[in-house]
């Protein structure tokens, strides 16, 4: 096993390497520019091959330095999120949830309360955006029912929630021309469309298309009366029931469901096996 240079040195190279200057990296790291050269030449001595090369007044990765640097990098990245993670342990029991930004609005927000009514000493941290960006770094869980962007292995780590039911919507003046309406599509998943359309043996029709990158932007143009939107059945409930919208083709049952996904192998810790099994209570309703 070859051993290791010491962690100064990849500090040193990792912040050269990202900002181009041996100045901006001693100013980033707080040493003097001769001491964080000093380090540069150790690591070079101890990997025996050129990182860098003269590049006008600064400096530029050799092949050898851009391939090592881009390891660095991503275990540097790995080191503090673990770290931030062990910190938050240290603190209190706290759990890093992704979601999107519709689920976390429309569902699980409003909700909260009762999940810290019974588990008063867990605290969510949220990271929420659209569905076709879904920011995972740092995240305990992922809470999704479209998980084809995602690996094998973690689709493999997904726990079923609850099933989810589809369906179009739109305000109640548009539903009688829902069928060769405007169709209102969200960015990412697009494909819900074709699945409702197999699934439920209808087509919508369309003379048009509006898009938005937000279940909840598509929900509220098609409230607004833009169109016919392709909702789940729980994100559309409050129009529903106010009679904001209505679903004139009802709602059909996905192949699918909506998931909870550890985002890392090891066994979910008590707050994240807490928070499952209220999710999964708590997403039952009637049909």
């Amino acid at each position: 096993m070859n051993p290791l240079p010491p962690l100064s040195t990849l500090r040193a190279f990792e912040a050269t390497a990202r900002t181009g200057s041996v100045t901006r990296a001693a100013d980033e790291l707080r040493r003097t520019h001769g001491a964080v050269s000093r380090q540069l030449r150790l690591l070079q001595e101890h990997a025996g091959t050129p990182l860098f090369e003269k590049a006008g007044t600064g400096l530029r990765l050799t092949e050898a330095g851009h391939a090592f640097h881009e390891v660095v990098r991503a275990a540097f990245s790995q080191l503090e999120q673990g770290y931030a993670r062990l910190v938050a342990q240290g603190r209190s029991p706290a759990l890093h949830v992704a979601c999107s930004a519709t689920f976390a609005m429309r569902w699980l927000v409003p909700r909260m309360a009762e999940f810290y009514r019974a588990r008063p000493e867990v605290r969510i941290r949220l990271s929420m955006t659209s569905a076709g960006q879904m920011r995972t770094e740092g995240a305990d869980l992922l809470v999704a029912w479209d998980l084809d962007s995602y690996s094998a292995a973690e689709q493999r780590r997904a726990i079923d929630l609850a099933p989810v039911h589809f369906g179009p919507v739109c305000a109640p003046a548009y539903a009688r021309r829902a069928v060769r309406g405007t169709r209102i599509a969200h960015d990412f998943t697009s494909s819900a469309w074709t699945r409702w359309e197999a699934l439920s043996g209808r087509r919508i029709a369309t003379q048009g298309e509006l898009r938005f990158p937000h279940t909840h932007l598509c929900i509220e143009a098609a409230a607004a009366g833009l169109g016919v939107a392709l909702a789940e059945r729980r994100m559309a409930r409050r129009e529903l029931d106010e009679g904001v919208l209505v679903a004139p083709y009802g709602f059909v049952a996905f192949p699918v469901a909506l998931r909870a996904v550890p985002m890392d192998e090891r066994p979910l810790s008590a707050a994240a096996q807490a928070f499952v099994d209220w999710m999964r209570q708590a997403l039952r309703e009637p049909d």
